[in-house]
């Protein structure tokens, strides 16, 4: 019973998703000092991770409860099927908050002011899908906090290196976020809510997409000549450049069949790639801040 209770909670936050996003936050950890962070080190930024994404996830589920009720594709997520209550998700975000906050203070002393930044977006994205298709790009920003986070975790100082992986992030997964949309695109359009794919089309969404993901590179490009990172590092770019442009190749217009593929699978490969290429570099490279 308890470890049944305990997979709807991992479902409805989507706890296997955490390797999209934990991967750039270890990035941001590893490239701060140009060396393997101390375990505990580690250790809390994890806790902040999971306890961050839990938070997010779980006010999402909360405050799109109606929205996933009457659309086909989400009407069997724990809370529209009644398998958790309201005041069951409630009771799981707080913690989940508190989680991160304990996280928070447990690493460099500017977290303890900083975290409102990070909780500001979890708490408007679940909203903006309401009133803007730039609700991809919020949620691109919260999964783009990671690094920097991590970076500034870590050092106690703020520096632009981190927000430019940040922002890799944030267009990445504002990309990969509007191929998710599509699959929406019929309930958006019937509903009035907003997404780029409702906005715009399919077509036009896989073009914008691509211009993204390339934003991406471009970025993690001039991430790597701030901190004159060496051949490793450019390694992983190139993969991940492919492994992109593969990634977008898998869908077209008039045939969606892999989505799941182009979602799940190849962004979490993508994720994990980088990151490892980054250990390398750190590890086996002669890096160093210019």
């Amino acid at each position: 019973m308890v470890l049944n209770k305990i997979k709807v909670y991992l479902e409805m936050i989507k706890f296997q998703h955490s390797v999209f996003a934990l991967p750039f936050a270890y990035l941001g950890a590893f490239l701060s000092e140009m060396k393997v962070p101390k375990f505990m080190t580690i250790f809390w930024i994890t806790l902040a991770m999971v306890g961050a994404r839990s938070f997010a996830m779980a006010l999402n589920r909360l405050l799109d409860m109606e929205i996933d009720r009457r659309n086909p594709r989400t009407a069997e997520r724990a809370l529209p099927r009644g398998l958790l209550s309201v005041s069951n998700v409630i009771i799981f975000s707080s913690v989940s908050l508190g989680v991160f906050l304990l996280a928070v203070y447990n690493l460099a002393p500017v977290c303890r002011y900083l975290w409102p930044i990070v909780v500001i977006p979890f708490v408007v994205y679940p909203y903006t899908k309401r009133f803007t298709w730039l609700s991809h790009f919020v949620l691109g920003l919260c999964l783009g906090l990671a690094p920097v986070g991590a970076w500034i975790a870590i050092t106690n100082t703020i520096r632009p290196e981190p927000f430019l992986i940040g922002a890799a992030v944030l267009f990445w997964v504002a990309g990969f976020d509007i191929f998710y949309a599509i699959q929406d695109i019929d309930f958006d359009q019937k509903h009035k809510l907003y997404s780029i794919p409702a906005q715009f089309g399919i077509k036009v969404s896989l073009s914008i997409i691509k211009v993204l993901h390339v934003t991406s590179i471009i970025l993690l490009v001039w991430l790597g000549m701030r901190l004159t990172l060496g051949l490793f590092y450019y390694i992983g770019i190139l993969l991940t450049a492919i492994l992109l442009a593969y990634e977008n190749s898998l869908i077209k217009p008039n045939d969606l069949s892999k989505l799941n593929v182009a979602f799940f699978t190849m962004n979490g490969i993508i994720s994990i790639l980088m990151f490892l290429f980054v250990v390398f570099d750190v590890i086996f490279g002669r890096p160093g801040i210019v």
